[in-house]
């Protein structure tokens, strides 16, 4: 069974208003009706608009098919959510031209007649609420601690006359310790609200970091540049190194080139198998800005004279 994409037929956006479905039926129905257009083609563009305008012109039924959300388009393959139709009363009954109408009509909103004279009593649809998902932003320190955030988010809502609104809405939200980057947060309830008696649909955030000036993080991984001087690096030293907890004494080995990564176990994200914290050792050499500086700078050239940090660009240009 084919899905109807009922918007596109009647050549409106999903946010158009009642007033708008309106105005677009009128004037698609005159175009296309058969005592006034011949061609081929136009009487089965006029029954398909009169399907779609019996869907969104009444709230309940918009709301209902919205509720499908906008996984298909028109044409593809199509089955319905398992229990849909367990009982949708249409206000003010069926049209009398039901039959003209297709087999995705039919599964989504109609039922035998005398289905419907023996669900007379019937309650109508229940349907769950649509999920929704929105990313939250929170700062490095927030996993390895925890914290609580007040969101503001804009979220879509059907109101009384079917038409799809952007509400504000606050919400104090707990971020767990050891929450890392793609993890998703579920509140239950915090959705869209659901149809009759349907419960709500829940809210999913996506937690993302805010970019951070020193750290950078992978799966439960940090990194973060440590700077060293030449003499430290070249002899050893203990310096403080930053922590997403606070500084600690790190002892550099002699000899660390730039780049070298030392591995402090168990120091990054919090988990149950907690990420490891990598200082990444950077030369930072002093500035050459005056007399007495570059003099130091020769007596090195001058101790060093055999060394060559180029030496191994050459040994690969002979392979």
């Amino acid at each position: 069974m084919d899905y109807k994409d009922y918007y596109k037929v009647m050549g409106v956006e999903r946010s158009a208003t009642q007033d708008d479905i309106k105005r677009a039926y009128r004037k698609l129905a005159r175009k296309y009706h058969p005592d006034v257009n011949k061609e081929a083609g136009a009487e089965a563009k006029f029954k398909e608009l009169g399907e779609a305008y019996e869907v969104l012109k009444d709230p309940e039924k918009r709301a209902a098919y919205d509720q499908l959300g906008s996984n298909w388009r028109a044409g593809q393959d199509f089955q319905p959510p398992p229990g849909w139709g367990a009982g949708f009363e249409q206000r003010g009954g069926m049209p009398d031209n039901e039959a003209d109408f297709s087999d995705f009509f039919e599964t989504l909103f109609a039922r035998s007649r005398s289905a419907r004279r023996s669900a007379a009593g019937a309650q109508g649809m229940h349907l769950r609420g649509q999920d929704h998902h929105a990313q939250v932003l929170i700062d490095l320190e927030d996993a390895y601690s925890g914290a609580v955030r007040t969101l503001t988010l804009r979220m879509p809502e059907v109101d009384a006359q079917g038409h799809v609104v952007a509400r504000e809405r606050t919400l104090q939200v707990q971020i767990p310790k050891g929450v890392r980057a793609g993890q998703h947060i579920r509140l239950a309830g915090q959705g869209a609200p659901g149809l009759g008696e349907g419960s709500a649909g829940d809210l999913y955030l996506e937690i993302a970091f805010n970019p951070h000036g020193i750290y950078r993080v992978e799966g439960r991984d940090v990194f973060v540049d440590l700077p060293l001087a030449p003499w430290e690096a070249a002899l050893g030293a203990e310096v403080q190194a930053p922590t997403p907890v606070g500084l600690i004494e790190l002892k550099i080995p002699p000899g660390s080139a730039s780049g070298r990564r030392l591995r402090l176990k168990g120091r990054g994200i919090p988990g149950a198998t907690p990420g490891d914290l990598y200082v990444v050792t950077q030369i930072a050499l002093p500035p050459a800005d005056s007399d007495a500086a570059r003099a130091a700078y020769q007596r090195l050239h001058d101790s060093f004279s055999a060394f060559n940090p180029r030496a191994h660009l050459k040994q690969g240009a002979k392979a």
